[in-house]
């Protein structure tokens, strides 16, 4: 019984290990990501806003890249840095910012981060499966509602993802 103990026990630790090596992992679809950016532009163009809108999936990498006519170049830069702030936390960029402030001068200086308000997390069977990030309207927390808006209208979707 003693010498089987140890070899009971190795296999027992073992095998949270071994069953890590493959991870099931949920991926938002080109086409969720377009219809939430679709959205969240026409939330904040209804409103009178000329935004741009980015949406990352879950390794920060853009999928999608809206950009009103009037807008200049550098918010779509601004949206999307927003966004990979999400990523990087799993939160809204503005509670973020708050939450931290204590060290936003230095995660400004992460690359492809800033930390501004407007821009939220999707989610999906309670994981982070990308972020879109706003610019352009008048107030971070116009271009927040305007991207909660874009979640909103593709929520069902998200609630009965499997």
């Amino acid at each position: 019984m003693k010498r089987l103990f140890p070899v009971l026990l190795g296999f027992i630790l073992s095998f949270p290990i071994q069953a890590a090596d493959v991870l099931n992992v949920k991926l938002m679809t080109l086409d969720l990501a377009r219809d939430i950016a679709n959205h969240t532009l026409e939330t904040c163009r209804k409103q009178g806003y000329q935004v741009a809108v980015v949406v990352v999936d879950r390794a920060a990498v853009p999928q999608v890249v809206l950009r009103d006519v009037y807008v200049a170049r550098f918010a779509t830069e601004i949206a999307e840095r927003k966004a990979n702030a999400v990523i990087l936390s799993g939160i809204g960029s503005g509670e973020l910012r708050k939450n931290r402030s204590d060290i936003r001068a230095e995660l400004n200086e992460i690359s492809g981060v800033i930390l501004m308000a407007g821009a939220l997390p999707i989610r999906a069977g309670g994981s982070l499966i990308g972020a879109v990030g706003v610019s352009g309207a008048p107030g971070a927390e116009k271009d927040e509602a305007c991207a909660a808006a874009g979640i909103k209208a593709v929520q069902d979707r998200l609630d009965f993802a499997e």
